[in-house]
């Protein structure tokens, strides 16, 4: 059976159908991957949910932020002064004690003996004194009477004389024994509160070579607190302190109010390695909040600020070049700024530069964002509220303002609640 080829019209028509096919497949392929391109700008340009914050001209406290250090009033070791047994222990570890609460007793029973000795002698010179003293009188007698020489009489003299100083040492024995007994005794020279008793009950104390404490006593009520502030506030902080006092108030790291007292003392002299002056403020401490050797975060309040730009504290950021914030202009983009700030009231910053009244800054959702990015500004109900910062209490004086640490303030920190206070909003801004 003879086959016969099918005609070259049928094969060419056959070759441009299947042509036709790869090319309809490839364009439907680009097609869907520019959707799929299409929907990652959108997505891409999708605008970041944040909470806002208006910044707010008002009237604040300015305040010097520092990390203070609580000192003891008054701290006494307590050492022996005479030496002996410890017979009694009368204080136990972390005891208050007031002046004069006893201590500790040494074994007295020497000292009452060398007490007891002195005093016999004491007696025994006495006793010797009066005889003398009534032996010149009559021998004056008689010699007036020209009964003795004058030689007589000057030997008697000179006896009383001698019988006179050491009736005087006797005493001074006396006395100096008296105080030996009473130093076996030891009582608190301060009220405060007692550390950990280092010597106990049977341990021989007080020798030439022994220089043990026995306890250390410090005096916490009322207590200081030192701290260091840069050397650039010290012209304000010399001119409201010759003014008034200049409160203080000492504050945990998580910002719990621990007490509030005064600015005590400047010191005399700039630490030149760091640039700071040291001050101590004195904190009554009556709840014993303060205890020695505690680190604080210590607020000097100088004066009041008027029209200072306040922002909350949640809107700060700190990159490498320091703090900023992103403020949200009117096409709902936003612009990151930077930005000075200070410490004020009630969670919230001082903007010294880089936010003006009225602009809206960002204090949630900062980690989605960059500059330019579109935002989407959450409703009242979505958003968590801002605390606004409150007003100053009350003025020590009119002042320039004095910058405080750069550094923004933590969110979880609590500034003074007693410098919040009744001031006005700037209708103006």
């Amino acid at each position: 059976m003879i086959q016969c080829a099918p005609p070259a019209a049928s094969l060419v028509h056959n070759s441009s159908q299947k042509a036709l096919a790869l090319i309809l497949t490839a364009l439907l392929l680009a097609l869907a991957a520019c959707g799929k391109g299409d929907d990652k700008g959108s997505k891409a340009k999708r605008p970041v949910a944040v909470s806002v914050a208006e910044a707010t001209a008002m009237n604040v406290p300015v305040l010097v932020l520092a990390v203070g250090n609580v000192e003891a009033y008054a701290s006494v070791v307590i050492k022996p002064q005479v030496s002996g047994i410890i017979a009694k222990q009368l204080v136990r570890d972390g005891q208050d004690v007031q002046i004069g609460t006893p201590l500790f007793l040494i074994d007295q029973r020497t000292y009452q003996a060398s007490l007891q000795e002195a005093q016999a002698r004491l007696q025994k010179d006495q006793a010797q004194s009066q005889k003398a003293e009534d032996d010149l009188r009559r021998f004056k007698e008689l010699f007036d009477q020209g009964a003795v020489s004058r030689e007589q009489l000057e030997q008697i003299q000179a006896n009383t004389i001698g019988l006179r100083a050491s009736l005087a040492l006797d005493r001074a024995q006396v006395e100096q024994a008296r105080l030996q007994l009473g130093f076996a005794s030891i009582t608190s020279p301060i009220a405060g509160r007692a550390g950990h008793v280092l010597v106990q009950e049977g341990n021989l104390v007080g020798k030439s070579s022994d220089d043990r404490a026995l306890v250390i006593i410090n005096q916490i009520q009322p207590i200081f607190v030192s701290f260091s502030v840069p050397e650039r506030h010290l012209p304000e902080i010399q001119k409201q302190y010759a003014l008034g006092q200049l409160r203080v108030e000492a504050q945990t790291a998580e910002g719990v109010v621990l007490d509030t007292g005064r600015l005590a003392s400047i010191d005399n002299a700039v630490d030149k390695t760091t640039g700071t002056i040291r001050l101590k403020a004195v904190f009554d401490n009556k709840g014993k909040n303060l205890w020695p050797g505690q680190f604080v975060r210590a607020f000097l309040r100088l004066a009041e600020r008027e029209n200072a730009v306040v922002i909350p504290a949640q809107a700060v950021q700190t990159g490498v070049s320091g703090p900023f914030v992103f403020v949200v202009k009117a096409d709902n983009t936003v612009e990151m700024r930077a930005v000075t700030v200070s410490p004020a009231p009630d969670q919230s910053m001082v903007a010294d530069t880089g936010v003006a009244p009225g602009e809206k800054v960002v204090v949630d959702g900062q980690v989605m964002l960059v500059p330019g990015s579109a935002v989407e500004i959450k409703t009242a109900k979505d958003a968590p509220k801002a605390k606004e910062a409150a007003p100053a209490a009350q003025a020590n004086a009119s002042a320039p303002h004095a910058n405080a640490p750069a550094a923004a303030a933590p969110p979880t920190q609590k500034p003074p609640a007693h410098f919040a206070g009744n001031a006005t909003k700037n209708a103006g801004n």
